[in-house]
Parts: structure tokens; sequence; C-alpha cells
């Protein structure tokens, strides 16, 4: 075997030397590393190799049988058992001319592997344009392995483009199994997770409500930091919608907004359109903007269009635009917001208030002399067109001396609530002017202790936390005053340490109370938590005469509940309780409980309980393999008081070495008695692209921990 080390393009009557020597892997311009059972020719010019030939330089290798390398041009010519490797992609075939330097050449009767989506196929012809693009002549593409591949894609010619991580395929067919799916005069695909241009696969799916509904979206990389994509859709019963979402990013802004028309609903005799809009943008140091506005042509949009469960339900549609301005140790927002409410006949609510405007302030700062004080103001003017209406400024200044270490802390706090009202559309004889000043006084107070302890035979640190909160705030009355953003809050750990039963500025509870609550928690010596438990519970000393309903009279609240616990890697539950002594049961209750032994296997249980809402339900949901490759996927919420199903999903999954199978049927609510059964099916070709529907996002949302059955999983 003789081995040479030729530079290529030197000059003339540059040596020949025989040695063993390696050009740099990674050095493109260095010099080529040359062996052969037998070389003849000028080592300056041209050198011809026989048997076992090998030529390395840079990233590229060729062997071959026999070859020809041509010094000053850098040009291989070569036949017989020829394999070309370059860079993660290697090429065979019978005969090949290649200029190493700019990657320019031929082979013919290829078989080509390419290493970053180990995608491989057969043609007739290879053309290197240059070292990054390809044009294949009468090929096959797969990234399934082995002769025999289940899916692969025939065309009369494809372009690779390494560089951009796309390939193009023209005159082209999917066979799958043998049988052609789907053929195109052109199709785009992608040779990595690159975003890239093109008419990405169509989805396909059934509803109860719209029939066969096929969008067939175009997908257009406008730059690295916008995209736009077209998505045109027909609706079996409805007709032909048209849509489109536009995303940008920039340095000082970033947003998307949708939007979709169907001119003419055969199910409704009307023009049906959504626009959906976000943005945010930075204008100056520390002032920034941005608005979600959202607009739909009738109530029934989101129920008849949306595939997304959330949006299904969603009722109020939100209009907002927002000016803020950040300084060191305040900040002011100028908020302008309304609602469209899509409203559901048999459960109508009542349409939420306009601000036009709201006029925040916000401040404060920490550790001034010992001190944290805060001051807020607000003025709003809200507006609605049936009932009182008017404007509404709130002060707030708050006053705190923290006292803290390591084993405890005691924040005394004080501060004043101030409300002005000026009205309108009020009712005959009702005052137009209302105000109120209520001073609270609050003192939060805990301490934390530390044992060494064992939680199931695993070393611990246990804390035993107790906390005790006391407020104080005299009673005003507030019967005439008007509700235009409060609520009474539902009871939470949260809440139980908030200085005012309700969410809003209308209402400022009467307060002589104490909340006494105990967390303990059980944590790993890499701090990781494995269990926590906590139970608290507020004491009245005097009744809470501000009410949205009547006086309460109760001496305490419900007791919470609270666990978590990690009793192994793959075993977890959760609960969350609130409970009446009065009434001696559960006003409210959250348990789930997650078994997840491996990726791909997870099964969930929830109980939920709501009295005041009358709700209660029970859900079960899992993934799971049913054998070697097909895997289940299933969630039931059975309604107890309704003693019927409320939603389901169930579906069946198939993964082979390189395409997935999913077939997926979900019912959900849309509105009061009312509901839409849905089916979706994908055939997801690995490295190609997915046919059909995509239920992959009514997968996630439904089952807690569900995961691609084609995902890569972690060692373990």
């Amino acid at each position: 075997m003789l081995t040479a080390l030729i530079a290529a393009g030197v000059v003339p009557g540059m040596g020949f030397a025989q040695q063993n020597a390696a050009a740099p892997a990674d050095d493109p311009n260095g010099p080529a590393t040359v062996s052969a059972e037998e070389m003849t020719g000028r080592p300056d010019r041209e050198v011809f190799l026989e048997r076992d030939v090998e030529i390395i330089r840079g990233p590229t290798t060729v062997t071959s049988d026999r070859a020809t390398y041509r010094v000053l041009e850098d040009e291989v010519e070569a036949s017989g058992n020829i394999r070309l490797r370059r860079n993660a992609d290697s090429y065979t075939g019978d005969d090949m001319r290649l200029k190493i330097d700019t990657g320019e050449g031929f082979i013919t009767h290829p078989t080509y592997h390419l290493g970053k989506n180990n995608a491989q196929g057969r043609a007739d012809r290879v053309d290197f344009e240059s070292r990054e693009e390809a044009t294949i002549t009468d090929s096959s593409y797969s990234t399934c392995e082995g002769p025999d591949p289940d899916w692969y894609l025939k065309s009369g010619i494809m372009k690779l483009d390494t560089g951009r991580d796309v390939g193009t395929a023209y005159r082209s067919l999917v066979y799958f199994k043998g049988v052609p799916i789907l053929g195109a005069p052109a199709i785009s695909f992608p040779l990595s997770d690159a975003r890239k241009s093109g008419l990405l696969p169509p989805t396909i799916g059934s509803n109860s409500k719209g029939g066969l509904d096929i969008t067939t979206p175009y997908y257009l990389n406008i730059a690295p930091n916008r995209d736009l994509t077209l998505y045109p859709r027909l609706i079996a019963r409805r007709g032909l919608q048209l849509g489109a979402e536009a995303r940008y990013l920039g340095e000082t802004y970033n947003g998307i907004t949708r939007a979709e028309y169907l001119p003419h609903d055969r199910l409704t005799n009307s023009d049906r359109y959504l626009l959906s809009s976000l943005h945010n943008q930075t204008l100056a140091p520390g002032l920034f903007a941005n608005w979600n506005l959202n607009f739909a042509s009738d109530d029934n949009y989101m129920s008849d269009f949306t595939r997304n469960l959330t949006n299904t339900t969603q009722r109020l549609l939100a209009r907002d635009i927002n000016l803020n301005y950040a300084g060191s140790f305040w900040s002011s927002t100028a908020r302008l917001s309304n609602y469209q409410v899509l409203q559901d006949p048999a459960a109508p609510i009542t349409k939420p208030y306009a601000r036009l405007p709201q006029l925040t302030f916000l401040s404060g700062q920490q550790d001034v002399n010992g001190f944290d004080w805060n001051a807020d103001a607000e003025l709003t003017r809200f507006w609605h067109a049936d009932l009182v209406r008017g404007n509404r400024m709130v002060i707030n200044p708050r006053l705190a001396y923290p006292i803290i270490n390591q084993a405890f802390f005691v924040i005394p706090k004080v501060q004043v609530h101030a409300t002005r009202y000026q009205l309108e559309n009020t009712a005959p004889g009702a005052s137009t002017t209302l105000s109120r000043t209520v001073p609270i006084f609050s003192v939060d107070s805990g301490m934390v202790f530390e044992r060494d302890a064992r939680f199931f035979n695993l070393p611990t640190t246990q804390t035993l936390e107790p906390r005790l909160f006391y407020v104080y705030a005299p009673y005003r009355d507030q019967s005439a005053f008007p509700l235009f953003d409060t609520a009474e809050a539902d009871l939470s750990f949260g809440q139980l340490f908030s200085e005012n039963r309700f969410i809003g500025n209308d209402r400022i509870s009467n307060s002589n109370q104490l909340t006494a609550a105990l967390v303990s928690r059980f944590l790993e010596p890499s701090g990781a938590l494995r269990a926590r438990f906590a139970i608290g519970q507020r004491y009245y000393f005097t009744d809470q005469r501000v009410s949205l309903t009547s006086t309460a009279t109760e001496s305490r609240s419900d007791l919470l509940l609270s666990a978590y616990t990690q009793l192994s890697r793959s075993l977890s539950f959760e609960g969350n309780t609130q409970y009446s002594q009065s009434l001696h049961k559960l006003r409210r209750a959250s348990l789930f409980g997650q078994w997840q032994p491996e990726p791909g296997k997870v099964l969930n249980l929830r109980y939920r309980r709501d009295l005041p809402n009358n709700l209660e339900q029970v859900e079960v949901s899992g993934q799971w393999p049913i054998s070697r490759r097909w895997y289940g996927v299933a969630r039931v919420n059975y309604s107890l008081p309704d003693k019927r199903i409320a939603e389901s999903l169930g579906g069946i999954e198939y993964k082979a070495d390189c395409w997935v199978f999913r077939l997926v049927g979900q019912r959900i609510p849309t509105a009061t008695q009312q509901s839409t059964s849905a089916i979706y099916f994908q055939l997801e070709l690995t490295g190609l692209t997915r046919l059909g529907s995509n239920p992959l996002d009514a997968l996630r949302a439904a089952v807690p921990g569900y995961q691609m059955v084609n995902q890569p999983r972690p060692n373990p």
C-alpha cells in the first residue's frame, strides 16, 4: 500500500513524498492524502490509482477500485465500488467525478444516506452543484432503514439543499406499504427541524357540526424573525373558509395576528369571521405598549370552528390596549379595555364593564431604614350600556416593618384604602357621589423548625412552619356602592393571608380575624421536595358585615387542607380540600394522582368537587402500551350530579421504526347541553410530513404526562 500527501494546486515540480501523514479532518483546504495499491503519473499534476483507492481531503473521503486524481484541478474521477463520505453524508455508485474543493460533480447509479435526518434512497444519478446542493434524478427517498422501506418518496427530480436543510421533489409520489397515497407536482420537506417555506401537509378531520373538514396550509418563512401561514379550510356543510396567521419578532417588538373569514356559511346563511391580534412594543427605555384585540362575527363562532378545547368554551373575547412606563421604583399604566360576550342562550352572562380608560400608578421600595413602603393609585372610568356607570378613584398607601431571620419572621403593616365614586345612570334619588376610607392593620408572623428525618426510608430534612396572620379593619357601610370589578374571592391558602376577602376595589371587608396555618415539608439533601402537608383556617372575632349577599355570622372559615407527595420517581399525589365544619361536608376538593413509570406510560386519576357551582367530577386518563408497537390513550370525565360523561377522548397509536399512525376521537362541550364530536387521524412519516388531522394538541391537553410515542427518550 502506497500513501502520499499531495498539496492541491501546488506549482509544478513539487516533490512526491511517500509518508504516513494525514490532513486535518476539519480543514477543507488542507492537503489531500492519497493511498492505493498502485500509483503512477506525475504527483504535481495527475495521479493514476489502482486497487483499494482512498483519497481524503478535509471532511471528504473517496474510496474506489480505480481513480484519477488531477492535482491542479483538485478533481477526482473514479469508477468501481465508489463510496463518497462527506461530513455525515455518504454515497455509493458506479462512476464519479468530483471537484473536492467546490464539491461539484456527479455519481451514477448511486445509493445515498443523509446523516442529519437518517434519510436514504437510490437514484439514477446525483449531480452535485456545490458542497451543500445536489440534484438527484429518478430517485427514492425515505427515513426507513433497509432495502424495502415501509414508505418512500419517488420523484423524477429531487433537489437537496443541506445548507438550508430543505428538500424539494418534483413529479413525486409518496408510497406507503407499496400503495401510492399522495401525489403532487412538487413536494417540499425538511432535512432537519429548521423552518422553511412550502405547502404543509393537509389536515383532514370530521366533526358533528361541520362534517368533513380539510385544511391545506401554506407556510411562508419570510425572514428568520417573521413568517406567515395561509390556511384555506374546506368544511363540507359550511363552505370554504380562508385563514392567515402572521408572526413577527424584533429587538423591540413581537406579536401574532390571526384572521379567518367564511364568506357564506351554508348552515347559518351569514358571513362568519374572526380576528385576533397580540402585540408587544418597546417604545423607549422604560416605555412599553401592548394590545390584545379579539373580534368574532357571532356568539357561536368559537364552538363552530375552533379545534382547541380551551377556545371552544371561551365566552369573553378581550379587547385591551395598554401603555406602561416603569421608573426605578414606580410604574404607571394607561389602559383601554372592553369585551365581546359570546352568549349562550341557555346560560346568559352579564357583560363586564369596559374601562375607558383606566390609569394606574404603582410605587414602592424595600428596606428604607428598615421599612417597606408602597403607594398605589387608580383612576378608572367604568362604562356599561345598561348598568350604573361612572368614575372611581382609589388611593392605597402601605407601610411595613419586616423583622426577618432564618428562624422566624414578623411583619407588621398599616395601610389606608381610600375610594371615591362619581356615578351616572343611577336609580332615581340615589346618590351620585360616594366615598369610603378604611384604615387596615395587619401582622404576619411565622417560624421555621428543621430536623433530620426519613421519608419512606430516604434521608430528608423535615420542616415545621407555623404561621399566624392577624388583620383588623373597621366596618364601613358599602351597600350603596356599585360592583364594577369586584367579586368574593374563593378561599385558598393564598387568600387566607390577604387583608381583603374580595377581589377588586368596590368592597373592603371589615376584619377582626386571625389566620392560623401549619406547613411541613420533607426535603431531599439536593433540595428536591418529596412531600408537603399544610392546614389552615381563618377565625373571625366579629361578624362579616360587608358581603355581596348577607351578613356572615360564622366564627371561622372553612378548613383548608393540602398535601403533596412524591412517593417515588414514578408515583405522586396531590390534594386540596375545603371542608365546611358547619355543614359537615366538603365544599371544594381537588385530588390528583399520577403514575408514570417510564416515558409513554402514564395513568392519571382526578377528582374535583365544587359544591357552590354544583360540580363534582371524576376523571381518568392515561397513555399505555397495548403491545410492542400499539399504544392506547384515553380520557373520561364523568359528572356525578348529571350521571353522564361530560367529556371523553379515546385513541390508538401505532409506532413503527419510521412512521406513526394515530386515530383519536373526542367529545367536548361547547355550550349548555350542547357538545361536539370530532375524529382525528394522522399518519406521520418521520422526516417527511404528517398526513391527516392533528390530534397532538388535544392529547397533550387531555392527558397530563402524555408523550409522543416517537419522541426521543432520555437515557435511564
